[in-house]
């Protein structure tokens, strides 16, 4: 039998490299969604380091922002790091910060090869962390899983692109097209499947906000409330123009309990209600349009805010062209007379929004939409 030639052998080694790579860069993706809505003004990054086909150090952006995956995981490797491959979500930084470079730490540890799956798009990074390995001799291979990696940091890569945090529409609506009923206060629409998992969205968003229509009659408290996760409830945000909000309000009252509240208003409100508020504990912000929430959201490095209540503040969200994600949960349950209409239903979602998946949850279905933009 004629021996096989050095270009397969070396081809099929190049494959096999190929779908090792693809292999941990989906794993390090799975675990950068440990940390999501807890890193602060940073990413949630994963990093593993691999040697000889075997992880020898693990991490992920730690809670706050700080340390860095990478490391954290060269720290776990110690001298096994020496000659290994690492695989890392995004690219290493580069710039002096708190913190040293994380391109400058993995050089240090002699790593032998660098998997990475997104550039960074801050303006401090933008390449010149992979320049940096590539200047000290370590091969670097970037793209990999790279669809997916934008999918786990796109609230980052928003912020970072548009200096706003990424707007994702949550609506429960009925089989009728209702998102409640008119003076009934919460009305239960979905199964506890998907309450669940509204209650996970919260745990991985930095930011939530109702509009004070919602806040009056529904009275939320817009925590997360899954047990063991009630620590990762986002910042709870109301756009109250006129500062209506109750002092009695479980929003108000659970600044008492170190639940932060900002409270969006107009620059005329009342300002006698605006010293009550802050007496109270809210943080009170005068903005002059939905554009300003955002802007000011994204200066405090929120990524992902969650608009959560109220028609008349999905509309105007909407209006504004201002959504990056709608979660649409359709449920079984009509509503009937005196419903209160949804913006939009599985029907008429806005021109422009791809649809990603539909999730099964329980009696309820979950439709996730993205806006199509160039990057």
């Amino acid at each position: 039998m004629a021996a096989e030639s050095g270009e397969g052998i070396v081809g099929r080694e190049q494959t096999s490299l190929a779908r090792d790579d693809e292999r941990f860069m989906s794993a390090a993706i799975r675990l950068s969604r440990w940390h999501l809505g807890t890193t602060a003004e940073n990413p949630s990054v994963g990093c593993l380091v691999v040697k000889d086909g075997v992880i020898v150090g693990s991490a992920v952006t730690a809670v706050g922002g700080r340390p860095h995956a990478e490391p954290q995981a060269l720290a776990e490797a110690g001298e096994k790091a020496r000659g290994a491959t690492v695989y890392v979500t995004l690219e290493p930084c580069s710039h002096h910060g708190r913190t040293p470079p994380c391109a400058e730490a993995l050089i240090a540890a002699g790593v032998a090869r660098v998997v990475v799956a997104l550039t960074d798009p801050d303006p401090r990074v933008s390449g010149r962390g992979i320049a940096l390995l590539e200047a000290a001799g370590i091969e670097t291979v970037t793209g990999v899983c790279r669809e997916l990696a934008e999918a786990q940091l796109e609230a980052y890569l928003t912020r970072q692109r548009k200096k706003r945090p990424q707007v994702i529409l949550k609506l429960a609506v009925s089989a009728d097209g209702m998102l409640g009923r008119q003076g009934e206060g919460q009305v239960a629409i979905t199964a506890v499947g998907a309450r669940a998992q509204s209650h996970i969205l919260r745990a991985e968003s930095d930011a939530i906000l109702v509009g004070i229509g919602t806040a009056v009659a529904d009275d939320p408290e817009l925590t997360c409330r899954l047990p063991g996760m009630q620590a990762r409830s986002p910042l709870r945000a109301v756009l109250d123009w006129k500062l209506n909000l109750p002092l009695s309000s479980k929003l108000v009252l659970g600044t008492a309990q170190g639940l932060p509240l900002v409270v969006f208003c107009d620059a005329n409100a009342d300002p006698a209600r605006r010293s009550a508020l802050e007496t109270a504990g809210a943080e009170v912000v005068p903005v002059e349009e939905i554009g300003g929430l955002l802007d000011h959201l994204g200066s405090r490095g929120i990524s992902a805010l969650i608009v959560e209540g109220g028609a008349r503040t999905a509309a105007a969200f909407l209006r504004e062209g201002l959504v990056d994600r709608v979660l649409l949960f359709t449920a079984h349950v009509v509503i009937g007379e005196r419903g209160i209409v949804s913006p939009i239903n599985e029907h008429t979602i806005p021109s422009g929004f791809r649809h990603r998946r539909s999730d099964w949850l329980g009696p309820d279905r979950m439709d996730d939409y993205i806006r199509d933009e160039p990057h």
